[in-house]
């Protein structure tokens, strides 16, 4: 049976985020790091590319921009929020939303994942967390 995989695709402006100075505490990132990030990542842009499983996200903030092109069922190499090299993994959690484990390739640190579903409404809601700090940022299609 062939699912309706959800179109992630389109520009996305964030309209919510909550808890993410309290994810970069449990980070470790320092009080200067993280007002600067919080202040940097209040008005992200996300630009999202999508060809079927596979999907290409830049996020640009007015200090910098990072992009990712992975596979769903497929391992890739990628940076936690504080910037530490992982590999990850993004399986599909329900019909609509995207899971993705982050294994530390070298060091200690917290457990991070993220997540990004598609909302009946058609908002993208990106989850990050850092061991049981739960950041929520939720978009909206440009």
């Amino acid at each position: 049976m062939d699912r309706k995989i959800p179109d992630f695709s389109g520009t996305w402006e964030m309209k919510s985020s909550e808890n993410f100075e309290e994810l970069l505490k449990a980070l470790g990132v320092n009080i200067m790091l993280r007002m600067i990030a919080v202040k940097a990542a209040s008005k992200p842009l996300v630009e999202i590319t999508q060809d079927g499983e596979t999907l290409s996200i830049k996020t640009s903030t007015t200090v910098r921009t990072t992009h990712i092109t992975f596979t769903v069922g497929q391992e890739f190499n990628e940076t936690t929020v504080d910037g530490r090299p992982c590999t990850s993994f993004p399986v599909w959690e329900t019909d609509n939303k995207i899971s993705c484990e982050q294994t530390l390739q070298k060091g200690d640190g917290p457990k991070t994942s993220w997540t990004r579903e598609i909302t009946s409404d058609g908002k993208l809601i990106l989850t990050m967390r850092a061991d049981d700090v739960i950041c929520t940022r939720v978009y909206e299609r440009q």
